[in-house]
């Protein structure tokens, strides 16, 4: 990002903070991009001036709900949460063609390795269990050639993925033929093209919409929420789904 983002708290008390993290911000310095000027941490850092603790990823492409603990017993809390799946997250993908009905994605997945992020991982390491239930939400169709196609077809995909592997939704919604819009990793490399061109917008279509969890300190249920931001209403609004619009 080359402005400085402006941060949404969603959720704050004395114990936790969640963001709205905007898509194209990493969550703290990486080996991956040594040119980035802002990170979520270190700009949610100086907002609240304190440290905070971050107790669960999302990709830099990303956009959503972003939880922060305001201290080292809490974030270990917390962390025990989302390793014991007592956390429950929502994601909204928007996927090339029609993806129909609902079901549950159960494919292994075996862990991909960054050249320089990850030099010292061991490389030998065996597929992991990775689970993602899906539900197809919307449809559209664009009377637009493309390719073999004669049209352009799109859905809206509310997905909760049951563990956590790094691109978990993302491999798995390739993995069913149906990749993420804007996924330059694991997508279509015609669609995410015209999806520029005709949308305006480059960027991936995956948006961390709501988490749920029991408070670790209060034991009350806490459900935090990211709305969706002004690209993704400019797809709605393309797509003719305006259920979604705010």
């Amino acid at each position: 990002m080359t402005e400085k983002p402006e941060l949404t708290i969603l959720y704050q008390d004395q114990y936790l903070v969640a963001i709205d993290k905007p898509a194209g911000l990493f969550v703290h310095r990486s080996f991956l991009d040594k040119d980035e000027k802002y990170f979520a941490l270190q700009l949610l850092r100086d907002h609240l001036g304190q440290y905070v603790y971050p107790v669960h990823r999302l990709d830099k492409p990303t956009s959503g709900v972003l939880l922060f603990a305001l201290s080292e017993n809490v974030a270990r809390e917390i962390n025990s949460a989302f390793q014991e799946k007592r956390m429950h997250k929502t994601y909204y993908a928007l996927t090339r063609g029609h993806l129909e009905g609902e079901g549950r994605i159960d494919h292994p997945i075996k862990i991909k390795l960054d050249k320089i992020g990850d030099k010292f991982v061991n490389k030998d390491q065996q597929a992991k269990d990775a689970i993602t239930d899906y539900q197809s939400v919307a449809t559209a169709t664009l009377p637009i050639p493309l390719g073999k196609y004669s049209t352009v077809r799109y859905s809206l995909i509310k997905l909760s993925p049951q563990t956590g592997r790094r691109h978990q939704i993302r491999r798995h919604l390739a993995h069913l033929k149906h990749p993420i819009i804007g996924d330059v990793n694991y997508g279509d490399n015609k669609q995410n093209p015209f999806f520029y061109q005709h949308f305006g917008i480059k960027r991936l279509m995956l948006h961390a919409q709501s988490l749920s969890f029991i408070h670790p300190i209060t034991n009350r249920e806490v459900t935090i929420k990211a709305s969706f931001d002004q690209q993704w209403e400019k797809v709605f609004h393309t797509l003719n789904w305006p259920q979604f619009l705010q």
